[in-house]
């Protein structure tokens, strides 16, 4: 069993760049969130973080930033849910014209998703009051009526989008939602889904976490989700989804190079230096 305490007791220096390395890129702009917090009024928001979320897979950030700005740009605000929906056709042509080509795992389901996304807004016309007046364990089990938002246990888009929602600002749209108070032993509803465990945190977990000497990838996932929620707390106690949110900006394309590269000056200024053996050697 890997322990993160004796992780943080034995590699403090490392422990500290990457506390420090969080406190860096905990500011670098959700690529979903940068386009939804475009549209007018917070249902909109809602609705097109919705859709971010969903759309989020198979495609580099920066990549999905530019599709979702391009779809809000051909649609935007409340085209998303008015009737009548754009066709497929429109919609593809969109992904075709951002992407340049059709070679994309989500391309025959993107109008569906679209669709699906506009059909929930319908469904609960005020997204705002929904978001305020559920628990996160309502939420959850709400989003699986959206089409490729998950329908297992396990649904982490489910989870990235319900911390997008509430998450308070810049991290997330900042939505008081409802947590219900339990009698004494009861399970507490309010509670929050497991933090999101993206490829960049994975890579991180797996390099430089505590995982890193017996073998991140060879765990099985609900013991990768259990040392990620705890080294995340241990990270950024305040705040475990700071941690969360910067790291999934590790190693992760973005316009030119990764993402924390971009971020750090070429490695120049990076915590991590150190310990990081991709980081490009200082001049």
């Amino acid at each position: 069993m890997v322990s993160v305490r004796r992780f943080v007791q034995d590699e403090p220096a490392l422990y500290k760049a990457s506390q420090e390395f969080v406190a860096l890129l905990a500011n670098v702009p959700d690529p979903v969130l940068s386009v939804a917090r475009r549209a007018n009024g917070l249902n909109a928001q809602i609705a097109w973080t919705l859709l971010g979320t969903v759309l989020f897979q198979d495609r580099s950030y920066t990549e999905i930033e530019r599709l979702l700005e391009a779809l809000y740009m051909k649609f935007p605000d409340e085209l998303l849910w008015t009737l009548p929906v754009p066709a497929a056709p429109q919609i593809n042509a969109v992904v075709v014209d951002t992407f340049g080509s059709r070679n994309w795992s989500l391309f025959e389901h993107v109008a569906g998703i679209f669709w699906s996304v506009g059909l929930f807004a319908r469904r609960h016309p005020d997204l705002a009051a929904w978001a305020r007046e559920r628990t996160p364990e309502e939420m959850w089990r709400d989003l699986g009526e959206i089409y490729f938002m998950g329908k297992k246990s396990v649904r982490p888009k489910a989870c990235a989008a319900i911390y997008r929602l509430l998450a308070p600002a810049p991290l997330g749209l900042g939505i008081e939602f409802r947590n219900d108070v339990r009698p004494a032993g009861a399970k507490k509803r309010g509670i929050m889904p497991p933090l999101p465990l993206t490829m960049g945190a994975r890579r991180f977990l797996a390099i430089l976490g505590p995982a890193r000497d017996t073998g991140f990838a060879d765990m099985e996932p609900e013991k990768k989700q259990a040392l990620a929620n705890t080294y995340f707390a241990a990270l950024c106690k305040e705040s475990p989804y700071r941690s969360a949110h910067a790291l999934q900006f590790f190693l992760e394309i973005g316009s030119e190079d990764f993402i924390c590269r971009e971020r750090t000056e070429g490695c120049a200024k990076c915590p991590l230096y150190d310990f990081c053996d991709y980081a490009l050697c200082r001049e």
